[in-house]
C-alpha cells in the first residue's frame, strides 16, 4: 500500500516552496508554534510544516476539507488523539521484530500491551468515521485505510493471541537465585535457580532467613534442589553483578536493595538478570515476536506518517475552537484555481489580534475587506503612524499561510488563489546593516525576492526604504513599484511615502502589464485612528492636519491660545 498522507492527494506531486527566514519572523510563526502546544516536538513539527508551503489549489482543497471535517467533529478529535499516544510505539515493533533472541521479554510484553491498545484505538478511529459524516478525500481514505488495517490484520484473532500469550507470560511472578561464595565468604558468582508462578513475601523470605539463622549448628550440604539448573550470563564472567550498595546490611536490621525496571540499561544486576531470564525463556520469546510480527508485517508502518500530520491539524483545530469560544470569527477559505491570481476577503483582521482577544484583553478587532484581481493586484497603502498599516499587510500573509495549510482563516469570506510563495520586506534588525548601510542592506533584500519572484507570489512590502534619505528612498520605490506592476504578482507596499501613489497612472502606464496598481488608506475619524481601510487616493498632509487639530496644535488654535494668554 502506497503511503498515506491527510495532506497530499495520493499519487500527487509532494512540492512546495519554503518560506524564508525573513519571511517566517516576519509573519511571527514561532510565535503561534508556542501557542499550539508545550511540547517541544509539536512545534517543531508545525512550525516545519507552516514553512512548508503547497501552492497547487488541489493541494490546497484537499488540506481544507481534511482540516473542516476534524474541526466539525469533537468526538473525532478526541479519539485520534487518544491514537497519537498510542501510535508512537509502531517505530520501535520492527526493530523489535529484528532483536536477536536476546531481546528484553519485559520490553516484549510492554509491547504486546501497547499492541492491544493500539488495536482498540484503531478499531475506534474506523467505528467512528463509519458512524460520521466525513465529506473530505482525506478521511474517506483514512477510513479505507483503517478498513484495510481491521481486516486484514485479523484483528479478532491478533487480540485472542495476545490475550492468550501474554496470560501465559503473566504466571512468571519471581526467580529464584543461587548465590555462590568465596573463601573469604564475600560473594562472587549468582545465577538464576528457578523462576516461578508465585511471589515472594516480605514475610516470608524474613520468617526462612530467621528460621534458617536459629540453626547454629547446621549447614546445608549440597543445594536445596541439585534437578535444577544453574543459570549464569554468557558475558563468561560467572557473575550477573552485585553493586557494593546492594549487600546485605545486617542480619536484623537490613535487606538487599531492590532494583526495578528502569535500572535494567545501567545496573548490572538488572541487566545480566535480564539477559539470563531472557535465554532461559526462549520459547516465549519466540511466541511473542511471532505475535508482533503479524501486525507489523501487514501495516504497521502505514500510520507512522500520520503522527506529524494529524499533531498539526489537532492543535490548529485547538486553538481555532477556543478563539471561536472567546468570540474571534473564522471561516473556511474557497480555494480557486492558482492561475487566476485573485484574493477577496471580507471581515478580515490580524490573527494575533485574535489570540490577544482569547488572551482576554478587553479590545475591539476592526475588520477590513480586500480586493485582489487584475484591475488592482498591488497596493500602495498610506496612512499615520499607528494606524494599522503593518497589521493590515501582515494580516494578508497571515491569512495566505493559514489557507493554503488548509486552515480556517481569520475572515468572514475568504475566496483564495493560492500562492506559490510569499516574500516579507520588514524593517531589518540594525545588526544585519553594520556592513551594508540600511539603504544597501534594503536593497540587497528587494534584489534576492525579485531574484524569486513570479507573478504567482504574494510580496508584502511593510516601510520599505523609509528609513533613507526622502528622494533617494522614493527614487528607489517608483522602480521596486513598476518592477511589481510588470511582474504581476499579488503586492502591498505600506509606506509613508504619500507622493509613490499620488500619480497612478505614471505607473500602470510604465509597462504593459495585466496587474494594475491602486491606492489604500488607513483611515482617521475626528482625528481617532479608526483602523478601517478603504480604496482611495492618498490623503498626504490631511492626516497631519486631523491630529493637529484634535490636540490643539494648528497654527490658528496655537495662535488663539498665545492671544488669549497675553489678554490676561
Amino acid at each position: 500500500m502506497a503511503e498515506f498522507s491527510l495532506m497530499w492527494p495520493s499519487d500527487f506531486p509532494r512540492e512546495f516552496k519554503e518560506l524564508n527566514d525573513d519571511c517566517c519572523n516576519d509573519l511571527s510563526l514561532e510565535q503561534f508554534c508556542s501557542r499550539l502546544s508545550k511540547k517541544e516536538y509539536d512545534r517543531n513539527v508545525i512550525f516545519t510544516m507552516l514553512r512548508q508551503m503547497p501552492s497547487n489549489a488541489r493541494v490546497v482543497k484537499y488540506r481544507v476539507d481534511v482540516f473542516d471535517d476534524i474541526l466539525r467533529l469533537p468526538q473525532l478529535r478526541q479519539n485520534v488523539a487518544q491514537l497519537l499516544e498510542q501510535i508512537e510505539f509502531l517505530k520501535s515493533l520492527h526493530k523489535h521484530a529484528r532483536d536477536s533472541e536476546a531481546s528484553s521479554i519485559w520490553q516484549i510484553v510492554n509491547r504486546l500491551n501497547e499492541l492491544d491498545s493500539y488495536i482498540d484505538c484503531v478499531t475506534g478511529i474506523k467505528n467512528i468515521l463509519e458512524n460520521s459524516e466525513i465529506h473530505s478525500e482525506g478521511l474517506k481514505e483514512l477510513l479505507k485505510l483503517v478498513q484495510h488495517i481491521h481486516s486484514d490484520s485479523g484483528f479478532p484473532a491478533l487480540k485472542e493471541d495476545i490475550k492468550r500469550v501474554v496470560s501465559e507470560t503473566s504466571n512468571i511472578k519471581s526467580i529464584t537465585l543461587g548465590v555462590n561464595l568465596s573463601r573469604t565468604l564475600a560473594p562472587e558468582e549468582m545465577g538464576v535457580v528457578s523462576i516461578n508462578n508465585k511471589s515472594y513475601t516480605h514475610a516470608g523470605v524474613l520468617s526462612n532467613f530467621y528460621e534458617f539463622t536459629s540453626l547454629k549448628d547446621v549447614l546445608h550440604e549440597g543445594t536445596e534442589n541439585d534437578s535444577m539448573k544453574y543459570h549464569v550470563p554468557k558475558t563468561g564472567t560467572g557473575l550477573i553483578g552485585i553493586p557494593k550498595q546492594s549487600g546485605v546490611k545486617g542480619a536484623l536490621t537490613g535487606l538487599v536493595k531492590i532494583y526495578t525496571l528502569s535500572d535494567a540499561e545501567t545496573n548490572p544486576l538488572m541487566k545480566n538478570l535480564n539477559e539470563v531470564i531472557t535465554d532461559m525463556l526462549k520459547p516465549v520469546i519466540r511466541k511473542l515476536k511471532d505475535v508482533i510480527a503479524k501486525y507489523v508485517d501487514v501495516s504497521g508502518y502505514s500510520l507512522i506518517s500520520l503522527i506529524p500530520e494529524l499533531t498539526f491539524y489537532l492543535k490548529w483545530a485547538e486553538l481555532i475552537e477556543q478563539m471561536t469560544a472567546a468570540g474571534v470569527k473564522f471561516c473556511k477559505p474557497e480555494i480557486i484555481s492558482e492561475g487566476r491570481r485573485e484574493f477577496y476577503a471580507e471581515g478580515l483582521y490580524n490573527f494575533k489580534l485574535g489570540l490577544k482577544k482569547l488572551d482576554g484583553e478587553e479590545i475591539s478587532i476592526v475588520t477590513n475587506s480586500v480586493d485582489f484581481r487584475s484591475e488592482r493586484r498591488i497596493y500602495i497603502m498610506t496612512g499615520p503612524n499607528r494606524g494599522g498599516k503593518t497589521t493590515f499587510t501582515q494580516a494578508i500573509g497571515l491569512i495566505f499561510l493559514l489557507a493554503q495549510h488548509g486552515l480556517y482563516v481569520p475572515a468572514t469570506r475568504c475566496i483564495l488563489s493560492p500562492a506559490d510563495n510569499i516574500f516579507t520586506h520588514f524593517p531589518a534588525d540594525e545588526n544585519r546593516t553594520v556592513d551594508l548601510g540600511r539603504l544597501g542592506e534594503e536593497s540587497k533584500r528587494l534584489s534576492e525576492i525579485f531574484a524569486k519572484a513570479t507573478n504567482r507570489s504574494l510580496i508584502l512590502l511593510n516601510e520599505s526604504l523609509a528609513t533613507t534619505n526622502f528622494e533617494e528612498g522614493l527614487y528607489i520605490a517608483k522602480d521596486v513599484v513598476k518592477a511589481m506592476h510588470y511582474l504581476g504578482a499579488r503586492a502591498i507596499f505600506n509606506t509613508h511615502m504619500h507622493e509613490l501613489a499620488m500619480n497612478l497612472d505614471e505607473l500602470n502606464n510604465s509597462e504593459p502589464s495585466d496587474s494594475n496598481v491602486a491606492s489604500l488608506i488607513t483611515g482617521i475619524d475626528h482625528g481617532e485612528r479608526s483602523y478601517k481601510v478603504s480604496l482611495s487616493p492618498p490623503c498626504g498632509q490631511s492626516y497631519a492636519r486631523d491630529i493637529a487639530k484634535k490636540y490643539g496644535v494648528t497654527y490658528a488654535q496655537l495662535k488663539e491660545r498665545m492671544n488669549k494668554k497675553a489678554d490676561q
